[in-house]
């Protein structure tokens, strides 16, 4: 099954709790504080992997959870960090935020990797926070919880050359000749619903990856048939190599042909309509196809044309050499959309934000809402720390000024305080 597109949810590990302990031996007066940190969590990690052509082991995920990291111990023993997961994408993989439209990553090297869901610090055990002024503190923190991210993954298939053309006039037919490749081929439109791939090995050991890509009809810019499932792909590619029916079976007209095509991907995108563009005459074994060649030659005199009978495995391997020593002349450039894609980047956001609703004031920040996450309060020294930091980040002083009266409720995701000031 070829799956190029799909949503998932990550999470990635909190971090271990830190642990409150005290030495306790015999003959031991003075044993201190020996509570351990808790170790890290699981990040969730992208990474590309060539041997890869779709995202199909995926789509039976809808949520992907990484592993939390070991609680601290007494005796000054620190958790063990979890094992980062790592999760293999085909290259050309594109990955955003889903909710944002963000573009996280764009993986296009053969094992990239990304941290896309980082995983949570370790809670810190109150070893950490002894000093001289407070040695023996009866405190420490819970893991910090892992990130949560709901992603889209997009693939774009990374390929050398795309095989364009109409339905039926040979594209798969050109694939299992110079590849590996084994797409299905029968004699009806539309048999490659998907894009196949192929790897391409000539005599001079040069190497390329060939890309079979679903048939185009009249309105695929607008998503008609497989429209825009095939144009994305064609994106990815150096060399547009648009096959055509010389033989002019089902009466096909290969001039028309061609225009409709070429018109559907300027429609699309003019990066697509200026890629390097080779014409494939295929099927040059019927009886029609020379005829036809002279005559779309003379309407279009400067193309670069290639006469091939897949039939009679003739011309195939002068369409080999002239795709690879094109191929050498174009750099590895992949990205080259038109899309409406954001990019990612750390903006700095506001500590924290307070509205009220009714009666409640709702407190809203990522280091205060982290802050709470990793607070015991079951311990007083725990709560005592609570309180300094939220008075030290200045939300009691704003909620002052707003007016915010001694009694009334404070909400800090699903907890409820009194205010006190």
């Amino acid at each position: 099954m070829f799956v190029d597109e799909l949503t998932i949810k990550l999470i990635a590990g909190s971090g271990g709790d830190g642990c409150t302990s005290f030495r306790r031996e015999k003959f031991v007066p003075m044993g201190g504080p020996d509570g351990g940190n808790g170790g890290a969590g699981a990040s969730i990690i992208f990474q590309a992997d060539k041997s890869l052509t779709t995202l199909v082991d995926l789509s039976y995920k809808k949520i992907i959870k990484a592993p939390k990291g070991e609680n601290g111990k007494g005796s000054n023993k620190y958790g063990a960090n979890a094992e980062d997961v790592v999760v293999l994408v085909p290259l050309g993989t594109i990955i955003t935020n889903a909710l944002t439209k963000d573009l996280i990553a764009d993986l296009t090297v053969d094992q990239e990797r990304v941290v896309v869901a980082k995983g949570g610090r370790g809670g810190k055990g109150n070893k950490s926070f002894a000093t001289h002024q407070n040695p023996a503190p009866k405190l420490s923190e819970k893991g910090e919880p892992g990130e949560e991210i709901l992603v889209h993954l997009e693939l774009k298939l990374l390929a050398d050359v795309g095989l364009v053309g109409m339905p039926s006039v040979g594209k798969s037919t050109i694939l299992s000749i110079v590849s590996a490749s084994k797409p299905k081929i029968a004699s009806y439109h539309f048999t490659t619903l998907s894009p196949n791939l192929g790897v391409v090995s000539l005599k001079d050991h040069r190497r390329f990856v060939m890309a079979d890509l679903p048939g185009l009809i009249e309105g695929a810019s607008a998503g008609t048939g497989l429209g825009t499932e095939f144009l994305r792909h064609a994106m990815r590619t150096k060399i547009i190599a648009h096959v055509i029916d010389m033989g002019a079976e089902e009466n096909r007209d290969p001039i028309k042909d061609y225009q409709i095509i070429r018109k559907e991907i300027e429609k699309y995108s003019s990066k697509l309509a200026q890629k390097k563009e080779i014409i494939i005459a295929s099927k040059m074994d019927l009886d029609k196809a020379k005829d036809n060649l002279d005559l779309f030659k003379k309407e279009y005199p400067d193309k670069d044309i290639i006469p091939i009978s897949s039939y009679n495995n003739e011309g195939i391997d002068n369409l080999l050499i002239t795709l690879a020593n094109e191929l050498d002349n174009i750099p590895d450039v992949y990205l080259e959309d038109e899309e409406d894609y954001k990019v990612y980047k750390y903006e700095e956001e506001k500590p924290f934000t307070i509205t009220k609703d009714g009666d409640i004031w709702i407190i809203k920040g990522s280091q205060i809402e982290k802050l709470l996450l990793m607070t015991r309060f079951e311990e007083r020294e725990s709560v005592e720390r609570f309180s300094r930091k939220f008075k030290g980040m200045g939300i009691e002083d704003e909620l002052i000024r707003l007016g915010a009266k001694e009694g009334d409720n404070v909400q800090i995701l699903d907890y409820m305080f009194i205010f006190k000031n």
